[in-house]
């Protein structure tokens, strides 16, 4: 689960100060977490606390999403979410944002199938994202997860995304020069997937994502996130990515990998 925040850090010094090549510092002192991170964590944390159960999950999403980033008040947050982190009676303001794609990496590892992945990915982001749109993303992208990390192969996984959700007709190469920022979940996950479809192992693939500009914290969150389930990730770069985080958020990471593990792979 490492994966989503590693590629959140790594690529939060270029949001808004794009850099569009691969041969950046993967960490640097001017990295930090986001809100991307935050929310992929609320999201394993309500996992854990509704033992996946369908009927208590939307609530406990709202609980754990709130009350981290209300612990983090500074993480990036767009508006629209800022005031329904303030609210008390929070309600889904049909947004279409990325936020929707790059807070459910967890649904991935904690499904027992594709349906039951698509099904927690939904449920958690209609407490806020309830735009069709963003509903598809994180489907998605909880889809790749749960196929990467039960052994499907790229190819496999990239039919069945670009036959039951986005057309990924394009490589890195063909956008990075026109590419710019876009939020929308239309406008930045099929970059994400590429991203992905196009690395050659985790670093590569947070190295591609970072590559092509736009919302790059998000791109690089997403498509770690997949990236991990699919080629593990290498154990300097998890120490590197957890030195970011504060106790708080690495509880919690640590107890969702002791539940779902994720995949860590040795230098040799």
């Amino acid at each position: 689960m490492i994966g989503a925040p590693a590629g959140d850090i790594s690529g939060s010094r270029f949001e808004g100060n794009n850099y569009k090549k691969k041969d950046f510092r993967l960490f640097h002192k001017h990295c930090s977490f986001t809100d991307d991170t935050v929310m992929s964590l609320a999201v394993c944390e309500a996992l854990m606390e509704s033992g996946k159960d369908p009927a208590k999950l939307a609530q406990a999403a709202v609980v754990s999403m709130q009350r981290l980033s209300r612990l983090y008040p500074y993480a990036g947050y767009g508006g629209a979410f800022r005031r329904w982190i303030a609210s008390e009676n929070p309600e889904p303001y049909h947004s279409w944002g990325n936020g929707a794609a790059m807070r459910v990496s967890g649904c991935g590892y904690a499904a027992d199938t594709i349906e039951e992945a698509k099904l927690l990915a939904r449920i958690v982001t209609e407490v806020t994202h309830d735009h069709p749109e963003s509903v598809k993303a994180a489907e998605a992208v909880a889809s790749a997860v749960f196929m990467a990390k039960t052994g499907s192969s790229m190819d496999e996984i990239r039919t069945y995304i670009t036959e039951n959700y986005y057309p990924v007709d394009f490589t890195l190469d063909e956008i990075r020069d026109t590419y710019s920022f876009d939020v929308s979940c239309q406008g930045s996950v099929p970059q994400a997937f590429e991203a992905f479809f196009e690395g050659k192992d985790f670093e590569d693939t947070i190295r591609n994502a970072g590559s092509i500009g736009g919302d790059s914290d998000t791109i690089a969150a997403i498509a770690g996130g997949m990236a991990e389930a699919y080629f593990g990730v290498p154990a300097d770069i998890r120490k590197q990515a957890e030195s970011y985080l504060d106790e708080t958020l690495l509880s919690i990471l640590r107890r969702f990998e002791e539940k779902y593990p994720g995949k860590t792979v040795q230098e040799v």
